[in-house]
Order: C-alpha cells, then structure tokens, then sequence
C-alpha cells in the first residue's frame, strides 16, 4: 500500500518518531542556526493524548544536564542529579517529545514551526543545557513573542532550502487520522522522562 510519506511500507507500518527523527536532522543540516546540534545525542520520543482539541502541549525539549552543562544541581541547599538516558552507548543530551495525535492534527507549517521551536531551545553549546537568554525569562528571551519571532525566520529559511513538497516531509501534510487510514500500525518509541534523584549531602557526614 502506498505510504503517506511517500514510500512504500511493506508491512504498513509507520514508525513516527523515525520520520521525525529525519525531519530534525535535516534541519539542522539546512538551518545555520540549529547546526549546533548532534541529533545523534538527541532522543525522540512521543506521548499519548487524548484527541478532540489542539489546546495544550504540542511537543516539548527535555535537557538531560543541568545549566552550563553541568551534571549536578543545589535545590534548597540538597544536591541533585539526573537519571542518565543512553541509547546503546551513547549518552543522549536532550529528549525532543511530541504529543499524539495532538501534533499531528496541526497544519503543516505549523508542525515544522513546533520542532523548530523545540530545537531552537538546545543550547548552542550543546552541553545538555537549554538555551539561555537574559533576564526572567531565559527561556524565551523578552518575550514569547520575540522567540517566536526568532523561529519564525529560521522556519521561512528552512523552507528556502527544502521544498514543501518533498518525500521527506510529505508526512506532515496528513493529520493522525490519515496517516491511520494509509497504515495498519503507528509505531514510535516512547521514553520516560529522567527522573531527578537526590545526591548524599556530604556536608552532613
């Protein structure tokens, strides 16, 4: 049966966070701005929601490490860690999750906007941290507004550089609905997110 994405699926099966997975890499390829990134260090996961409203979240970024990098953090004076996540050998950086089928009913501009807006929160460093701008709000610059100003540019980019219509993002043309109908099985990789642990406080020994 011919696939939404424009290959053929001999099982007919789709495997989303694969699909996305090459969406991703391909813009920090393409995008100056994201090619910072290691995608290789970077986890794909989704979360199950319930459908009937595009109200919530649509796809969020989860840093493995604390600010700067670093593998330890003091939370009123107690020193914490995070779980480490590796996929075979190698140690992951960040966990980029999308929400189904909620992602998936957006229109298309507006899905590649919400992958760039999660990607665009990787530190440049690319040291586990988000990105981290001045002021209260060093997650969003200013303003909401201003950083969704930001993804907004790099979103016009990448479509400069890569045509809407190509195979590897003919995909995201379809809502969940249609990809179930052009698929007997959605499958995907689902990772819980790390949990925060509390460290020995070595100031009581």
């Amino acid at each position: 049966m011919p696939a939404a994405n424009g290959f053929a699926s001999a099982q007919s099966e789709f495997d989303v966070t694969a699909a996305l997975r090459s969406v991703c890499e391909d813009m920090t390829v393409r995008v100056p701005e994201l090619r910072h990134i290691d995608m290789s260090r970077v986890a794909i996961s989704y979360c199950q929601t319930r459908r009937g409203s595009l109200h919530g979240t649509l796809a969020k970024l989860t840093p493995l490490r604390f600010e700067q990098g670093a593998l330890t953090m003091l939370r009123d004076g107690r020193p914490w860690t995070i779980q480490r996540l590796h996929v075979g050998r190698r140690e992951m950086r960040y966990i980029l999750s999308v929400y189904l089928p909620r992602f998936f009913d957006l229109p298309f501009e507006e899905k590649l906007n919400t992958l760039i807006h999660e990607l665009y929160h990787i530190s440049p460093q690319f040291d586990g941290d988000i990105r981290r701008f001045e002021g209260r709000c060093f997650a969003h610059s200013s303003s909401h507004r201003v950083y969704d100003e930001i993804v907004e540019v790099l979103l016009r980019d990448y479509l400069r550089r890569r045509s809407p219509r190509s195979r590897l993002l003919a995909f995201l043309h379809h809502d969940f609905s249609a990809l179930k109908r052009d698929y007997e099985l959605i499958t995907g990789t689902r990772i819980p997110i790390p949990k925060l642990l509390p460290l020995p406080d070595r100031r009581a020994a």
